[in-house]
């Protein structure tokens, strides 16, 4: 049987808040009711948000509500150089392609339908032709996309399973061509992601269900990669009475304020997880 292995992978772009804890509890108690292991990565892939003093008040806020995890804590900027490798390889079997255009570009093509992130990037520069394309690469700043259509012909069908054991149809053409590699990052989430938790052993992935339609494009990846592909538990989310799912860019009080308001930590995780959450918040 699978050894039980589950992470919490906060970005340090800002101070946890309580939905951010009640995922953290989450994969934390699926592990310990299985024996098994909960681990703690940190994805500072994003060099214009994440800053060190938020990786610090993620451990304080973590170790204040009672989680503790095992071994050490995974850097994703100490690790750039497994995800170069991953995208090297991914350019040599023609599987990506260097991308130009703006965000305002995407968004002005009246062309473009929309996926679950927002407007599909149109593939206006999958097929410029390989002269132009090794020239700009050399002199205009550009991501790397990943040729969809390509890695779904070389992957072909695929499926993941979720914690009950249904079996889903990965449906990553979603998406379109996602990006893996940015101007200003040496990686996307999608690729980092899926080899950190190739590389952790990670066996369940439990994260919130807004994160459902990404597995599609996760699933591919581990294909395209030959990783191994976990179990997916998609718990429910933590939000306002309103409907309103907790958010940083919504201002969601963050566990700092429950700490200095002087809230027992015990006392909130043991209502947690009863689910019985503080006044104005329910389970979306």
């Amino acid at each position: 049987m699978t050894e039980v292995a589950t992470r919490f992978a906060p970005s340090p772009t800002g101070r946890l808040h309580l939905g951010h804890g009640w995922s953290a509890l989450c994969a934390h108690d699926f592990a310990a009711s299985r024996g098994g292991h909960f681990l703690l990565r940190i994805e500072d892939i994003d060099p214009g948000r994440a800053r060190p003093e938020h990786v610090s008040a993620i451990i304080e806020d973590l170790l204040w509500l009672g989680l503790d995890w095992e071994g050490e804590i995974v850097f994703q900027s100490e690790r750039t150089a497994l995800y170069a490798m991953a995208l090297e390889d991914m350019k040599r079997r023609g599987l990506v392609y260097p991308c130009f255009c703006t965000r305002r570009d995407i968004a002005a093509s009246v062309t473009a339908p929309h996926g679950p992130d927002g407007p599909v990037y149109p593939g206006t520069c999958r097929a410029l032709d390989p002269a132009e394309r090794a020239r700009r690469v050399a002199d205009e700043p550009h991501c790397w996309r990943l040729d969809m259509a390509a890695a779904i012909g070389e992957a072909g069908p695929l499926h993941w399973t979720d914690g009950e054991g249904g079996v889903h149809d990965a449906m990553p053409a979603l998406h379109g061509d996602v990006v893996l590699a940015r101007k200003d990052a040496p990686v996307s989430y999608h690729l980092a992601v899926t080899i950190d938790d190739a590389a952790q052993a990670i066996s369940h992935v439990v994260r919130g269900r807004d994160l459902i339609d990404a597995t599609h494009v996760h699933r591919l990846l581990q294909a395209l990669l030959d990783l191994p592909t976990p179990i997916y538990v998609h718990h429910a989310l933590l939000g306002t009475a309103e409907g309103e799912r907790l958010a940083k860019r919504n201002g969601a009080p963050a566990i700092a304020d429950l700490r200095a308001a002087g809230i027992d930590p015990a006392a909130l995780v043991a209502a947690l997880r009863e689910h019985r959450f503080p006044d104005g918040y329910r389970l979306l």
